[in-house]
């Protein structure tokens, strides 16, 4: 997390990541583990450093082999982080909603009664996405992304909070609701400075911004 959020110094990450996968042994639940958090280091590497073929199936090669292991030992709030993962892989990195949907929906239906609320809160923001630039349903899209800002806000961790706030902020901006979207998004670039997120994630917010307070917004 602190080199997705922060640092974007992936490498000890990686080496630990890589030395605990030898180590898991029989531990199942531990080997689900880790392959789900080198999938998300995976993706957010994508995210900070380009996307190419081979690496959007290496990832989906860990997410898929967390999810059976998660499903083989029962463990359905992790079923739905693995396909979460999944999903995201496929609309984020590929821009295939079609493929990704099926697997977001059953992650929704998993993690609510299931997974932490990180995860609840990850779920509920791409399918507030899916209600804002696929499916265009302006209340289901506000809907989604303020449970996850709720999501988030209670999890606690200052990190993930700020593009809880962007997201929600660039709903309300897209439905018409400038000045609510202007208010958010001023407090999600506070918070981003406040919490010394990555110059990028800053930047990603005041671009935000930016067009929610221009006169063509």
């Amino acid at each position: 997390m602190e080199a997705a959020f922060r640092t974007s110094d992936y490498a000890e990450a990686e080496t630990l990541l890589r030395r605990a996968l030898e180590q898991v042994g029989d531990d199942s639940a531990t080997e689900a583990d880790v392959l789900d958090r080198l999938g998300w280091l995976s993706h957010f590497q994508a995210l900070d450093r380009g996307v190419d073929a081979t690496h959007v199936e290496e990832e989906l090669d860990l997410f898929r082999r967390a999810l059976a292991i998660r499903r083989e030992t029962g463990d359905q709030g992790g079923a739905a982080g693995a396909l979460f993962g999944i999903a995201v892989a496929h609309h984020v990195l590929r821009g295939d909603w079609d493929t990704a949907m099926p697997f977001l929906w059953e992650a929704l239906e998993l993690a609510d009664p299931h997974a932490d609320d990180l995860t609840r809160s990850e779920v509920h923001r791409h399918v507030g996405f899916y209600y804002l630039v696929r499916d265009a349903q302006p209340e289901q899209a506000i809907a989604q992304l303020t449970i996850s800002r709720q999501l988030r806000d209670r999890h606690g961790d200052p990190r993930w909070i700020p593009s809880g706030i962007v997201a929600l902020g660039e709903a309300h901006l897209e439905f018409g609701h400038r000045d609510e979207a202007i208010t958010l998004l001023r407090d999600a670039v506070r918070l981003a400075k406040e919490y010394h997120l990555h110059p990028r994630r800053i930047g990603w917010a005041e671009d935000a911004l930016g067009h929610a307070e221009s006169p063509d917004a």
